[in-house]
């Protein structure tokens, strides 16, 4: 079934047991299981001695992994324990989602429940997430703090992408970069890591301030985390930076909240200033992981939270006067934007890979 596309029906008995299926998946993490497929082909029998397990049970464990598309098994007769299995590509990745310290797990504390069961009303708008369970943006110190833990908690992929190009972003001989919307400033701090001569400040709500602060005391470039409190729905965003950066910020408000949101950063960008948009553009993988907050959401009118495409994000900001628009590759895609339109250096072979070159959009 690897390598395939699940029919409708294949895909709704799948998720008809999917509480068993996560049973089967931490099972393979708790018994090494995954390990042991990572590190090459092995059959049946070698599995269940290196294991210390029944061999015609690990035989089923391994067909269920194979019916998630986690394994590819190969008979070589009519005895099971020859049967030989292996990893498909991504198979520590797709199983971490089941495993402890997941993103899925951070977000099954959320209030999901009061859903459950009821989305006919949710949709009729007779039933909604109550505002002190989920508001949007967080109501108080308590929901913010969890807020920016969930998004913190994700950062990984994000943190690879700026990191490959930090050589190609900070243009100015000391730059300073507006992290709009950024959190406890756990992004800025690894911004910083990796580049000496880079200043960021957070810009969030006023509650925000002693979550960057814990951040600012816990990091040995903490000197260089500043913060700006303010609410960008109401108020201008400060002048005077090199850079200002919107992560997973501008999908969960409505476009002309997001054009508006860009015009003022156009307005408030230094000439030659650069606005760099990173977050999970829409492709089917990405969507697929978005299903907790698109579930989630229906009962929370504030949050649109929808992903959207490259292009749209290019066609927002020629609209507001960025010019040189550019798509630089990684885990996950990071525009960048000009105001004054300068176009943006070649990429050095060192800051990434020299196969995957920065992708530039021609005017449409």
């Amino acid at each position: 079934m690897t390598g395939t596309t699940l029919s409708p029906r294949a895909l709704m008995s799948l998720l008809a047991n999917g509480a068993k299926a996560v049973d089967v998946v931490r099972t393979a993490l708790d018994l090494g299981l995954i390990d042991a497929l990572e590190e090459g082909e092995t059959c049946v029998a070698e599995l269940g001695a290196r294991l210390g397990v029944v061999p015609g049970r690990l035989y089923k464990l391994l067909d269920c992994l194979e019916s998630l598309g986690m394994v590819r098994g190969e008979a070589t007769g009519d005895d099971f324990a020859l049967t030989r299995y292996r990893a498909v590509p991504g198979l520590r990745e797709a199983a971490g989602v089941a495993g402890p310290g997941s993103l899925e797990l951070d977000r099954d504390r959320y209030p999901w429940r009061l859903l459950h069961g009821r989305l006919t009303d949710v949709l009729r708008g007779e039933t909604s997430i109550p505002e002190d369970d989920f508001a949007w943006p967080p109501k108080g110190p308590e929901q913010l703090a969890g807020f920016e833990r969930s998004m913190a908690a994700g950062l990984a992929p994000f943190v690879q992408t700026f990191a490959a190009h930090a050589a190609l972003l900070w243009n100015a001989p000391a730059p300073r970069l507006l992290d709009v919307g950024g959190g406890d400033g756990t992004l800025a701090a690894h911004l910083l890591a990796g580049s000496p001569g880079l200043r960021v400040d957070v810009y969030n709500l006023p509650e925000a301030e002693p979550l960057v602060g814990r951040t600012r005391c816990e990091s040995p470039h903490g000197h260089r985390l500043g913060f700006v409190g303010g609410d960008f729905l109401g108020e201008a965003l400060p002048a005077g930076y090199d850079a200002m950066s919107f992560v997973r910020v501008l999908h969960d408000w409505p476009v002309p909240t997001a054009g508006a949101l860009l015009r003022k950063a156009h307005d408030a960008l230094r000439p030659g200033g650069r606005i760099l948009i990173c977050e999970e553009f829409r492709t089917p993988e990405r969507l697929a992981a978005q299903f907790f907050w698109s579930y989630f959401l229906m009962g929370v009118d504030a949050c649109v939270s929808r992903l959207y495409d490259v292009e749209h994000y290019v066609r927002l900001l020629r609209r507001t006067g960025f010019g040189d628009v550019t798509v630089l590759p990684g885990p996950v895609e990071l525009i960048v934007a000009t105001k004054d339109a300068r176009p943006l250096e070649p990429v050095a072979e060192s800051t990434t890979n020299p196969s995957r070159r920065p992708h530039m959009l021609e005017e449409r």
